[in-house]
């Protein structure tokens, strides 16, 4: 197919578009590459993408309404992948516009790009930020999800909103993934996987928060891709046991479908701490703190629609998935780690 890739040159962006070209699909990837996090590395993550015919790229803000119709007008993709976004719960607490611009404003152009042009089916990053207050684990699709606890799991929860209504007034299929807690290669710096690498290597202190009294659904980011890959093949389609006096919140009488995407093997911090100190050959030094503005004490994903549907549930375990980390980090940022490992000779 020929698949647009919004945040090419992000995380998962960069590991779905390999696994598109991959698998023979033409790519065209947007991003604006801002500076939210190093540079080098959303570039470093392109060159590899470069290298594939299949693949084409534009510096592109999905907020600038003109530019992005353009390039919809001007090219008939098959499928979106919307990626694109401004990442982070504890950031949205101190630039909150940053939020509104891309994941609002941004996510309204794309809606109306695929409108327009009847592109037939739009994938689109939700969170598992969008549970907020809710402690009933583990979370689910079929829940009320109404408290978010961080502008930035409001406008994910928005986002979802937004897609229903054009599912529903415009016949548009829109499925929302619902990701849980990424990490993996080619991750980003500003999460607590890369921190704490860097902090143990360095031998300075990584922050622990609410004293690592904290329980993640890690997900590790080739099982988000596949999830991606095979909901990308199967586009949303209309519940027809939908009704109104009971509203199911997953599913719709209109082209709706929302998916969790997690491991479902929730793991305590200290936990996944524990594994890296074991990968790494080295012991944290901690600094613990309180619980952060917006953090929610515990996630775990029902992943039964995911596997029911698409057949396929996150299998990677925190052991595999944090040691194939290490592997590419110590890879990646090699000469670095081994003067650090000298100084703390």
């Amino acid at each position: 197919m020929n698949i647009l890739v919004t945040g090419a040159a992000g995380f998962i962006g960069y590991t779905l578009s390999l696994r598109l070209l991959e698998r023979g699909d033409t790519v065209y990837g947007v991003d604006n590459i801002n500076d939210y996090y190093d540079v080098s590395l959303k570039e470093a993550r392109l060159a590899r993408l470069r290298r594939f015919r299949g693949f084409e790229f534009q510096k592109l803000d999905v907020a600038d309404r003109d530019a992005l119709a353009r390039l919809f007008s001007e090219r008939r993709f098959q499928a979106v992948t919307h990626l694109a976004a401004q990442a982070g719960v504890r950031y949205s607490v101190e630039n909150p516009q940053a939020y509104i611009d891309s994941n609002l404003v941004g996510f309204g152009n794309i809606l109306e790009g695929v409108r327009r042009t009847g592109v037939g089916h739009l994938v689109y990053a939700s969170s598992s930020s969008v549970y907020g207050a809710s402690t009933r684990l583990p979370f689910s699709e079929h829940a009320n999800v109404d408290h978010p606890l961080s502008l930035y799991g409001a406008t994910k929860k928005a986002n979802e909103l937004m897609a229903h209504s054009y599912a529903h007034l415009y016949g548009t299929p829109c499925t929302g993934l619902r990701f849980f807690t990424v990490y993996g290669p080619w991750g980003r710096p500003d999460m607590a996987l890369f921190k704490f690498t860097r902090g143990i290597l360095e031998g300075t202190p990584i922050t622990v928060f609410n004293g690592g009294d904290m329980i993640r659904d890690f997900t590790y980011v080739d099982d988000i891709v596949e999830g991606i890959v095979r909901v990308i093949d199967q586009p949303a389609a209309p519940n027809p046991a939908w009704r109104g006096d009971e509203p199911d919140p997953a599913t719709s009488r209109a082209p709706y479908r929302i998916y969790n995407i997690g491991n479902n093997r929730p793991v305590n911090l200290m936990r996944y701490i524990e594994v890296l100190e074991e990968c790494l050959g080295r012991k944290a030094v901690m600094q613990m703190l309180p619980m952060q503005p917006g953090d929610v004490q515990a996630t775990m994903a029902d992943v039964s629609e995911l596997e029911r549907s698409v057949g396929f549930r996150p299998r990677t375990s925190v052991e595999e998935g944090v040691a194939r980390f290490v592997a590419w980090y110590r890879e990646f940022y090699g000469a670095g780690i081994r003067a650090s490992e000298g100084a703390l000779r």
